[in-house]
């Protein structure tokens, strides 16, 4: 009995100081199942991530019509997939998609038209879209109350500890941010970006803004059209439906902004897209992170 026991112990050392096998490695997380939502971890995990790197993405979704190919949630979505790549690639925690934001407004025969149903294409050779309530949208609310929520949402993450906020999505969200990122750092002592590289904190990176206007390389740099689509069908394929746009490239799809979703979107240009600015947007928060460890050991 006593041999017995030495072998199973010896056994179960020798298992456990072992070279993990192949098999066992494969079982490690990758990166892609790193937990970085909010709404996942426990406090425990919260801990880490935050003392790895302070900084809080806010996807800045709307329910909007996004063409008849894309789904409603369109801008969200967006948002939320390249900031989990982001903070899969930098550190920090995602937040939940915000889905209310604020848009242009008017009140014809009594009803309220916003964003999309109020937009007129001024580009040449298409037809101007007569004002209409587009079918699902559902999410306007007024400036000023889109500001009370976002002060008091970043006021809240920096009680949190955070030191850096992304915030970036629906166009006339991140114009808001863009609007306001002074007067938030002042008040709550945080950094406070979005992902449009011309208008990161105000600021203008001339090469990189020019590169994504012209080859298509931005986030969400226009309306259902083949930016929005390339990253939908990179990020989600099986939720766009382009067999639901027209045929007939003289027959342009309705509420759409930008180049032909039709000629120019794919699923490629939309990894591309990706790439390009996880490798950029992961250059400005690193000199945002490491302007916070430098103040931090200034005080």
């Amino acid at each position: 009995m006593y041999k017995f026991t030495l072998l199973l112990l010896a056994a179960i050392l020798s298992g456990c100081l072992r070279p993990a096998s192949e098999a066992e490695k494969s079982k490690l997380p990758e990166p892609e199942q790193v937990l970085v939502e909010y709404t996942h971890l426990t406090p425990t995990d919260f801990r880490a991530r935050l003392a790895e790197a302070p900084i809080a993405y806010l996807p800045m979704g709307t329910l909007e019509w996004h063409g008849e190919h894309l789904p409603l949630g369109s801008d969200g979505l967006q948002s939320f997939s390249f900031m989990k790549d982001l903070a899969r690639k930098v550190g920090g925690i995602v937040l939940p998609m915000l889905y209310l934001g604020p848009d242009m407004m008017r009140i014809e025969d009594g009803k309220e038209l916003y964003g999309m149903d109020v937009w007129l294409s001024e580009e040449k050779g298409k037809m101007q879209m007569p004002a209409q309530q587009l079918d699902g949208s559902s999410y306007w609310v007024p400036e000023e109350l889109f500001h009370q929520i976002m002060d008091h949402s970043i006021k809240q993450l920096a009680r949190a500890g955070f030191k850096i906020i992304v915030a970036h999505g629906h166009g006339p969200s991140t114009n808001h941010v863009i609007k306001h990122w002074q007067e938030w750092e002042q008040k709550y002592g945080v950094l406070v970006y979005t992902c449009w590289s011309w208008n990161v904190r105000g600021e203008n990176d001339v090469e990189a803004s020019e590169r994504a206007g012209q080859e298509g390389l931005g986030i969400m740099i226009d309306h259902a059209a083949s930016n929005e689509s390339s990253l939908m069908l990179y990020y989600y394929p099986e939720l766009v439906h382009m067999e639901q746009l027209s045929d007939d490239s003289a027959q342009w799809p309705l509420a759409v902004a930008g180049k032909d979703p039709r000629i120019y979107a794919s699923a490629e240009q939309g990894q591309r897209a990706v790439e390009y600015q996880l490798e950029r947007m992961e250059q400005v928060l690193q000199q945002a992170l490491d302007s916070v460890i430098a103040k931090n050991s200034e005080n």
